[in-house]
């Protein structure tokens, strides 16, 4: 099956360009993408998943691709976020979903349950666990124990970003889309000045020599697609962290439906966040975690295969399709 061409559906007050697969009677799973991303880094999974029966919808998220790209970065605050995939079910006239997340897609389906716990069937995480809300802003703590060239706060302080990766996404792409040069064990024996995450300047010096996780052709895409919507939509994601922290007090920091957390064991991206999963078990009610061992970051794009059969087993057991 090819990858499903895009329509655009109104939600939430935007458009959003959507890539929908298998029966529209199956049960139905959204799955999220991350940061800097598409709803094609699921094109691995899309037709595995619409073949054993379940309705699978894709969108490209607000600031992505072909969706909208709203000018105040409010619009791209979780409660917009989450109500964008809320709105989808609407539009398909469906009550509850299983939704699915890989990096800022993960952080976004954790919090559906909490925002909107009547609309979540299940959740699965990718990579990023659930991360209960902690006592001070996440940014503060970020820039304490980064400082100020961690690529989130400096996301927060300037549009550097915006214009390193706006002059040559193909860059981005290329660097970001590579195995480590360094697996985690030894990533963490690091000083914490080395394992500061400064994106711009990863982008600045090229791409490391390892090999590439994703082809040419599927390389272009995301370059050819970014050089179109640029990356400021998606970095004003990021923008709101502080807000989503200020604006989710009410919120009670547990998940009662069926999850799974599928942690990359290899993930520098992740390894400030110790214990992945083990510091959700005590708010998660009903959760089950599994690993693939040597993924990196990209584990839809570079462990396929084996993460198409950890969903499939999850979901027949607790949704058959």
């Amino acid at each position: 099956m090819d990858f499903p061409a895009a329509r655009l559906i109104e939600t939430n007050g935007v458009q959003l360009a959507v890539h929908e697969a298998g029966p529209k009677d199956g049960v139905p799973i959204v799955l999220c993408h991350g940061f800097p991303e598409l709803a094609w880094s699921w094109r691995h999974q899309i037709p595995v998943l619409a073949a054993a029966g379940y309705h699978v919808i894709a969108p490209d998220q607000r600031g992505y691709g072909e969706s909208s790209k709203p000018a105040d970065v409010v619009e791209y605050d979780i409660h917009h976020l989450t109500g964008d995939l809320t709105g989808l079910l609407d539009h398909f006239g469906i009550e509850k979903a299983i939704f699915c997340g890989h990096d800022w897609g993960g952080l976004v389906v954790w919090q559906v349950p909490l925002l909107h716990p009547s609309r979540v069937a299940g959740i699965i995480g990718v990579g990023v666990p659930f991360l209960p809300r902690g006592p001070v802003d996440p940014i503060d703590m970020f820039r304490k124990a980064f400082g100020d060239r961690m690529y989130i706060v400096n996301f927060q302080d300037s549009h550097e970003a915006d214009e390193v990766f706006d002059s040559d996404p193909y860059r981005v792409f290329d660097v970001l889309m590579r195995k480590n040069p360094i697996s985690l064990d030894d990533f963490k024996k690091l000083s914490n000045a080395d394992r500061v995450p400064d994106l711009v300047a990863r982008v600045k010096q090229g791409p490391w020599d390892t090999a590439r996780i994703v082809g040419e052709d599927e390389l272009r895409v995301f370059a050819d697609t970014f050089k179109r919507s640029g990356f400021t939509g998606p970095i004003n994601w990021y923008r709101n962290w502080s807000r989503n922290w200020a604006t989710t007090a009410h919120c009670p920091q547990q998940i009662d439906v069926p999850a799974l957390f599928v942690r990359a064991g290899n993930d520098l991206a992740t390894a400030s966040i110790p214990d992945l999963d083990k510091g959700m078990a005590a708010c998660v009610a009903d959760l089950e975690c599994r690993e693939i061992k040597d993924s990196g970051h990209w584990t839809q794009q570079e462990y396929p295969d084996e993460l198409n059969g950890i969903l499939l087993d999850w979901l027949r057991r607790r949704f058959p399709a």
